[in-house]
């Protein structure tokens, strides 16, 4: 007996005194719409991809669990480890309190640093915490966290509840901004990144590389300014990388205009690898590399090869629906709305009109069925009653928050997606290959390199870095790690 508290209290001495064996950081590192197979698609220079395809671990079948796969949903997911069933991140944008929201908009705040009329931002939507909050827990609130993007969602999300700062890119004022969420005012070496690339921000940072060489100076600059990796404790960077992501909805994956940026991307990732190796050292960090969804390729691209494709414009499918469900109930607008491949019903319609909501609810999945690229539409209600495939009633169940996400999802057949014929650009939400499969890599802290295909999953990522760092996996994980 003396022997076992001998060893208790040793054990409880080497927690207490902060000796767990962690990294000085670790950086989480997402590329808006990047499919699996670009890894293997491009001719890479010397570091960056490279680096991370040697140096690092590969997990090449990673797969999201969940639909609608989209950009505030997946950063969610990468950083909580779990789905938006339980993070409540329904999609980009989503019903609250009967209002049509934002991932991050919060009328509470207001924005620092830009146009201060403009809606505030917060990650106060995500009910969740992700890996930044445990670090902080696990640490007795030392850790530090910085989230950097051009979209807010991008910067906000990942990067937890209480970060030293999240900031991304305002449009409308050309410069990096923040929330009053954050801070009432812009630190001294944003300010003075904002005057210093005063002519690069005011470029088109949506489809040139130059939005990508903005990202990685300001996150270099949160590096250095921030001390990051310089304490006693584990910090974390977070940074996303956008205009990847708003080129392809444009011009289309494997456009010259995407090309240019992944080149960029390559060239931005060797440095800012040379520049950890130089402050922190490269066994004191560990770097994961993945996405937040992927992209399935234009109309375009896969037709004019002969390869099967389709389009389904979602505004034209409410338009249609409601005009149906008018012929056949008499009222206007009984769907209120549609986001991210979800309908809403207009509740307070169907009672004005003391319609049967269960009625409406079948003409209109009815209604929304017309098109020939619509599969199912589906009363989420009653999911268990449909004879679609298990794996993608799992999907549905695990993406679905109540009054949040829309009461109707609809899927569309294969290969097809939301938009037009005569679009160029690619787009992202279904369950399919193309927007679900992702990259994942590892490298650096305790990674040894390698690959393997076995299944991994989006929620895996955080509980794999918690596991690794001997932390609490956020409150909502339902992922495991991928390491033994």
């Amino acid at each position: 007996m003396k022997r076992f508290l001998v060893v208790v209290m040793a054990v409880v001495a080497l927690c207490a005194s902060g000796q767990v064996e962690r990294p000085k950081l670790v950086v989480g590192l997402v590329v808006d719409q990047m499919r699996w197979d670009y890894l293997y698609n491009y001719e890479w220079g010397e570091g960056g991809f490279k680096t991370l395809l040697t140096d690092g671990y590969r997990c090449n079948n990673t797969i999201i669990d969940y639909v609608p796969t989209v950009t505030a949903a997946g950063h969610a997911s990468i950083y909580s480890g779990t789905t938006p069933a339980f993070h409540g991140i329904a999609g980009n944008n989503f019903m609250l309190n009967g209002e049509n929201v934002t991932s991050v908009q919060d009328d509470s705040e207001r924005a620092v640093g830009g146009n201060e009329k403009t809606r505030g931002k917060s990650p106060r939507n995500l009910i969740t915490t992700n890996i930044a909050d445990q670090l902080m827990l696990a640490t007795d609130f030392k850790s530090r966290t910085v989230g950097i993007a051009l979209k807010d969602r991008a910067a906000i999300l990942p990067a937890g509840h209480h970060p030293v700062g999240a900031y991304w890119y305002d449009k409308g004022s050309t410069s990096f901004v923040t929330s009053t969420y954050y801070m009432d005012k812009l630190p001294k070496w944003v300010s003075d990144f904002n005057k210093k690339h005063r002519e690069e921000l005011a470029m088109d940072l949506n489809n040139l590389p130059m939005g990508t060489i903005m990202t990685f100076a300001l996150a270099e600059q949160a590096l250095i300014n921030e001390k990051l990796g310089q304490g006693d404790v584990t910090d974390m960077l977070t940074i996303s990388v956008s205009n990847t992501d708003m080129c392809s909805h444009y011009y289309g994956t494997h456009s010259p205009q995407v090309n240019a940026i992944y080149m960029q991307l390559d060239k931005e990732i060797a440095h800012f690898i040379d520049v950890l190796d130089q402050r922190i050292g490269r066994g004191n960090y560990l770097l994961f590399l993945t996405a937040d969804h992927g992209g399935t390729h234009s109309y375009q691209r896969m037709t004019s090869n002969g390869l099967p494709s389709g389009c389904w414009h979602n505004p034209d499918a409410i338009i249609a629906a409601n005009k149906l469900l008018k012929q056949q109930f008499g009222v206007d607008s009984l769907l209120k709305a549609e986001m991210e491949y979800t309908f809403y019903l207009n509740r307070e319609v169907i009672e004005a009109s003391r319609l049967d909501y269960d009625q409406v609810m079948r003409a209109a999945c009815q209604a929304l069925e017309q098109p020939e690229e619509i599969q199912w539409a589906i009363d989420v209600s009653r999911i268990d009653t449909y004879p679609i495939p298990t794996i993608l009633k799992e999907r549905i169940k695990l993406g679905y928050f109540p009054e949040r996400s829309g009461e109707i999802y609809v899927v569309p057949r294969t290969g097809v997606y939301a938009g037009k014929t005569e679009w160029a650009g690619s787009n992202h939400g279904s369950w399919s290959q193309s927007d679900s499969h992702i990259p994942l890599i590892f490298m650096g802290w305790h990674i040894t390199p390698g690959e393997t295909s076995q299944l991994t999953h989006m929620t895996d990522i955080a509980a794999t870095v918690c596991a690794m760092l001997h932390i609490q996996a956020p409150n909502g994980c339902i992922g495991t790690p991928i390491f033994e």
